[in-house]
């Protein structure tokens, strides 16, 4: 048999309908049955049993039907792995994150990516926000995904991996507990705490405000090297600090409340990539990750 006809039957014993096969296989329809009919005439019973209401498979059509589909997994491997190494998509390839969420949809394209380049590896480790460009830029990780902005002349900017509503870590005693919501003004009447490190001043300004929107000067507290240090002493009562909404499912603690912000950005997680390194392991990751993540509005249920 040749692989077009194996792909039509298989095709159509999945779908058990000839205009939904041939819009899937981009045939026409008559094309699909002609190969059917063919394929039925060498082997000289029939595969398919056919009314006007309905197509379903014979028993030698269901016994072939079992018999060809790892017949195609095994040339699709075998095309997959030559296009991977013709690629250059073979080797390891190492992709930093800095927050639980963003390992869980990265483990899970990772599993879809070994399946089809299985001669390239994915290691996932972890990249604090202390110091969130040095292990791409020494070449520990190849790819990262890390909170927006972004804006370093080495480092090229992939595309949005997820993006998370903004909330508000406070202690659960402090008056912003009781609320339904926080605004971005509210915080110039609470110490912010931060993170600290070889983190640029232009994030920091982001994440962590000097200032409300309308120019009142926002009181800072102590700054950690961890962003779970924040975490605890937010429970301490020390102060308050900005979070994505997801983090609560992976961080939550006594003593600590999360508030969602009225008027503040969602936290967008993307793509980074030294613009000096990249390379079709790289692509090809960053390429596959659209069909195997489910996009996500911020709101829907990060550090």
């Amino acid at each position: 048999m040749e692989r077009h006809e194996i792909e039509t039957f298989l095709t159509l014993a999945e779908e058990l309908h000839f205009r939904r096969t041939s819009e899937r296989l981009g045939l026409a329809q008559g094309r699909v049955s002609q190969t059917i009919k063919k394929l039925e005439r060498r082997i000289g019973v029939p595969l398919f049993e056919r009314t006007s209401r309905r197509v379903a498979l014979t028993p030698t059509g269901q016994q072939l039907r079992e018999d060809l589909l790892p017949v195609r997994r095994q040339l699709q491997r075998a095309i997959d792995r030559a296009v991977a190494t013709g690629r250059g998509i073979t080797g390891v390839l190492r992709i930093g994150y800095s927050s639980a969420m963003v390992a869980e949809i990265l483990l899970k394209v990772a599993d879809t990516f070994r399946s089809r380049y299985p001669d390239c590896e994915v290691e996932i480790e972890e990249v604090q926000l202390f110091d969130p460009f040095g292990p791409i830029r020494s070449g520990q990780v190849h790819l990262q995904v890390t909170e927006r902005p972004v804006d370093e002349p080495d480092l090229t900017l992939g595309p949005v991996l997820l993006s998370e509503r903004r909330v508000l870590m406070v202690p659960t005693r402090h008056p912003f507990a009781q609320r339904a919501s926080v605004s971005l003004e509210d915080l110039a009447e609470s110490k912010l705490l931060s993170v600290a490190g070889s983190v640029p001043q232009y994030w920091l300004d982001h994440h962590y405000p000097r200032q409300t929107p309308q120019g009142r000067p926002i009181p800072h507290g102590q700054a950690t090297t961890y962003w779970t240090e924040l975490l605890n002493l937010v429970g301490m009562g020390k102060g308050v600090s900005p979070a994505s909404e997801a983090a609560e499912r992976y961080h939550a603690r006594p003593g600590v409340t999360w508030v969602p912000f009225q008027n503040a950005p969602p936290i967008e997680y993307g793509f980074i990539w030294p613009t000096s390194g990249e390379n079709a392991r790289i692509r090809a990751f960053v390429e596959l990750c659209p069909s195997v993540v489910r996009p996500r509005t911020p709101g829907a249920a990060g550090k």
